[in-house]
């Protein structure tokens, strides 16, 4: 039982407590529907949302990118689980149907950028698009959704970093997180007499370095010097943002049988592959005036 002066969340260097912080949102005819889903929803329809406008100021038919929507949302979700599962594999090694439930998390991003620009890639073939303005349309509603789907992993209680004392500080009632890495254990902070873990909100550095990318991507759409550069400026910003904070995060996924952080060498590769494309491209732009 909670004790009633105990919060379930606090940022105690900034003041704030969170009495009650949910992970169900609300009962829908006996279904639970939890707020991880909400905001990875909301983040799907802002870019979605995104995309349709940014096609309408571009010229483009808004309509295309709403079928191709449908499609890269789809893609998308299973390219998530299918990389999260592939490299947690003994989290459903016993429970193979668990594999289809959504609800909880278990979607890694980077699965959903990959199937992304795969689709894209495919959709843009098909319908005879120029695959590096579709990219440019798309991209800043991506990473938009993907500061807004980031607190859904606050609501789980997941993807935090290990002890800190800075200023972003954040505290977890312990009884509620599952699975508490022994790194984060054995700092555990009493608070009236009930146990929290104090840990870096990666969550939300996460979703502030998006965040930042997605205004720079919005100032800068009008001055870039060839379609697609907004793509590589997003792989470059956001491949060194995540790299960062991947090496903060207690839940890696780790490539099989080393202690190496898959995600963390897939950031590594967009910084260096999208620097050398950038430079490429722009160097062709400039010889070719």
């Amino acid at each position: 039982m909670q004790n009633n002066l105990a919060p379930d969340v606090m940022f105690p260097n900034l003041g704030i407590q969170i009495a009650n912080l949910p992970r169900e949102a609300f009962n829908l005819f006996g279904i639970s529907v939890y707020w991880y889903g909400i905001l990875v929803t909301l983040g799907v329809l802002c870019g979605v949302l995104y995309a349709y406008f940014e096609a309408k100021r571009t010229g483009q038919k808004p309509e295309t990118y709403l079928d191709f929507a449908v499609i890269a949302v789809i893609t998308s979700i299973i390219g998530a689980r299918i990389y999260f599962v592939i490299f947690s594999w003994d989290l459903y090694r016993g429970n193979f149907m668990s594999v289809f439930n959504l609800r909880l998390g278990g979607l890694a991003i980077y699965g959903a950028i990959i199937a992304a620009i795969a689709t894209a890639y495919v959709f843009a073939k098909i319908k005879k698009l120029d695959m590096a303005v579709v990219s440019d349309t798309c991209v800043p509603g991506l990473v938009i959704g993907q500061a807004i789907g980031r607190f859904g992993n606050f609501f789980n209680r997941e993807a935090f970093g290990g002890f800190t004392d800075s200023l972003f500080a954040m505290r977890y009632l312990a009884e509620d997180v599952p699975n508490i890495p022994a790194a984060v254990s054995q700092h555990m902070v009493d608070f009236n007499g009930m146990n929290y873990i104090q840990v870096h909100p990666t969550f939300l550095y996460e979703a502030v370095g998006c965040l930042l990318i997605f205004i720079l991507l919005n100032i800068y759409k009008t001055r870039k010097k060839f379609d697609g550069e907004l793509l590589l400026i997003y792989l470059i910003g956001y491949g060194f943002i995540r790299a960062i904070i991947e090496g903060m995060r207690t839940d890696q996924l780790l490539l099989w049988g080393t202690n190496m952080a898959v995600s963390q060498i897939l950031s590594v590769v967009a910084v260096v592959v999208g620097v050398g494309l950038l430079v490429y491209f722009r160097r062709k732009v400039r010889t070719s005036r």
